[in-house]
């Protein structure tokens, strides 16, 4: 599903990402870990194209990213569900429109987006709560909210950056368990976290970054 070959990102002059070469398998779920600044943010956003490669070569889905025009970015960026650290939610929005936000922008028609948002936030235990303001949730349940919205248009992957930075243990492991619920059924899952000690309590591979490069035991995932 995604494959690195040789990435290197720089930034002026500092490398953010250095002979990069992973490749997370279709229907796999594996972690990507690392110290603050060791290359995570960086390597989601150039499979998402927020950012470019110097060099190398990034494919997801069997496409060379680099060899999408501007015009299809936006259909790649659909293939892909994304979740924040911080939710990312319109405070002044009700949940069921938070929800649909995705799909409102893809041009779906009002009876298929109701079922399509119903149905996520079933998955994720809020149906009850559709027509209530982000404000008034707990902190987990607005990360559930923000994950309805990233799985709403059924992404063959999923990329969460930092999810249960803001959660305390037991909320970490429910979001977690949804995590593996839909990787479960097919979807890619890569999440960021810097949470140790959930990653270790879970039977995925690690992708460990230090300083831009893949570092860690040879049973880490790499090409």
């Amino acid at each position: 599903m995604i494959r690195f070959e040789q990435v290197n990102k720089k930034y002026h002059d500092k490398n953010a990402l250095v002979n990069t070469n992973f490749h997370l398998r279709r229907g796999d779920m594996a972690f990507l870990t690392g110290h603050s600044g060791a290359g995570k943010s960086t390597l989601l956003k150039l499979i998402m194209l927020m950012e470019r490669p110097s060099s190398g070569k990034v494919i997801v889905d069997r496409q060379d990213l680099s060899q999408l025009k501007r015009t299809q970015v936006p259909a790649h960026r659909r293939k892909i569900g994304l979740v924040f650290q911080n939710h990312q939610l319109l405070m002044d929005y009700s949940v069921f429109d938070n929800v649909a936000l995705p799909l409102k922008i893809s041009g779906y028609n009002e009876r298929d987006s109701g079922r399509r948002v119903r149905a996520a936030l079933d998955k994720v235990g809020l149906l009850e709560k559709e027509r209530l303001l982000p404000q008034v949730l707990s902190s987990g349940e607005q990360q559930r909210v923000g994950i309805a919205r990233a799985i709403v248009n059924k992404p063959k992957l999923i990329l969460a950056d930092e999810p249960t930075g803001n959660l305390d243990p037991a909320l970490s492991t429910e979001i977690m368990r949804l995590f593996q619920q839909f990787n479960q059924v097919g979807v890619s899952v890569l999440i960021a976290s810097h949470d140790l000690g959930l990653i270790q309590r879970l039977p995925h591979p690690v992708i460990q970054l230090d300083q831009g490069r893949i570092s860690g035991p040879p049973s880490v995932m790499r090409q």
